[in-house]
């Protein structure tokens, strides 16, 4: 039972993590879209 307890409080902790990590106004999934969007106006500029 503890082993149990032990394991749910862990995936609990992880999850917690990764959306911390990931998600929210400074998390990486932000980062890589805004990153994205500064690379595609720089492509545009490119004059051929």
């Amino acid at each position: 039972m503890r082993s149990i307890l032990v394991t749910v409080l862990l995936v609990m902790v992880v999850i917690g993590i990764y959306i911390d990590v990931v998600g929210g106004n400074t998390g990486t999934r932000r980062q890589v879209s805004d990153s994205g969007a500064r690379i595609n106006v720089s492509i545009e500029r490119i004059n051929p």
